[in-house]
Order: C-alpha cells, then structure tokens, then sequence
C-alpha cells in the first residue's frame, strides 16, 4: 500500500513540476525575442491579454487609406504586474494587430467587422537595449524579423501623448481605472489625445 501511495505521490509531483516549467516557459516566450539588432516577430500573441480594438484610429488630421481594425494584446505576465503595480515592467511586449475592416459579408446589414491581417506593430520596453527604454516595430504578414523604427516615427508620439508610459492606456478602458488608482494615469494625455 504504501508503493502505492509512494507511486502516486512521484506521478503527481512530477506531473506539478511538468506543469511549472511549462508555465514558466509560456512566459518567456511571451518576452522580447532578438536576431541581432532586429525583433524576431512575436507569435501565439493572439493567446495574450486582449486590451482593446480600435476602428479606423488615426493620429493625423487626415485620413491615412482604408480604416483598419487594431487590435491590442499584452503578454499575460506584464499584464498582471501592470494590474499590481500600475507599471509596465521591463520587456514589456505589446502588440498591435492591424485587419482589413468590411461592412457587407454574409447576414451583415450594417457596422463593421473584421476580415484579413494586414500587418502588426509591436512596442517593447527593454531598457538594457534601447537607451530611451521603448521602441517600436512594424511587420508585414509574411515578416520574420523587424529593425526598430526611428525615433521620429512612433517614439515620440509616445512620449508627448501617451496615458501611462508609453501605452496610450487611454484607450484601453479596463486598464485606465488601474493607472488612475496607482497615479500613473496623466489626465492631461487624456485632453491632448483629443486635439
């Protein structure tokens, strides 16, 4: 009787330890991943925390081409610090799905729904690489790696407009209450998002 037990006492530890490494995995995965100098393109993030969705979002007072969907997901790990603390950690990665949006398709009289991936953006903080702490990075669908953009590019939107860090946390409606509770929500990105 007690082999028994002794056995099923090992099966299940070793099933435990199978499940921490499994889940400890997981989570390294959902980090920044480099080729050199270039991001290699995040998968399985549509597993991640789903922030928010966008339709036809632009930042510029004109129109930029076909309103896209934007879809945002966060690594579940910096998801939870975030929601402990109200802070990004370090390697923070988000990710920005961009989809063709189609208004007649099947039983669809009216609105909008999504279709095709056109691309992705994804935003990184890792400050033992990039000395501003975030960059940014495009990808079309058939891209494999990504060289960071410049500066001018999305850096500094950030940086002038964003609600908390550099996450436009203004946009994503469960996170905004969170960095209001912890004081890194800048009202004032708010108001300046709205010019």
């Amino acid at each position: 009787m007690n082999r028994v037990f002794l056995a099923g006492a090992a099966v299940l530890l070793c099933a435990a330890l199978g499940h921490a490494v499994a889940s400890e995995h997981d989570a390294n995965d959902a980090k920044p991943q480099y080729s050199g100098d270039k991001l290699v393109r995040p998968e399985g993030y549509r597993e991640w925390i789903y922030l928010s969705s966008g339709l036809g979002m632009n930042y510029s007072p004109s129109a930029m081409g076909p309103e896209l969907f934007t879809n945002v997901f966060v690594a579940p790990w910096a998801y939870r610090e975030f929601v402990a603390t109200g802070k990004w950690p370090e390697k923070s990665i988000f990710v920005v799905e961009d989809r063709e949006a189609q208004t007649k398709g099947s039983i669809n009289r009216t609105g909008h729904f999504q279709t095709d991936r056109v691309g992705m953006a994804v935003e990184v903080k890792d400050s033992a690489r990039f000395p501003d702490k975030w960059a940014y990075f495009g990808f079309g669908n058939d891209d494999k790696l990504s060289a960071a953009a410049p500066k001018a590019a999305c850096w500094q939107c950030h940086e002038d407009h964003a609600a908390v860090e550099h996450s436009f946390v203004q946009f994503y409606p469960t996170l905004k209450p969170i960095g209001q509770k912890f004081g890194t929500y800048h009202e004032h990105r708010e108001a300046s998002a709205a010019h």
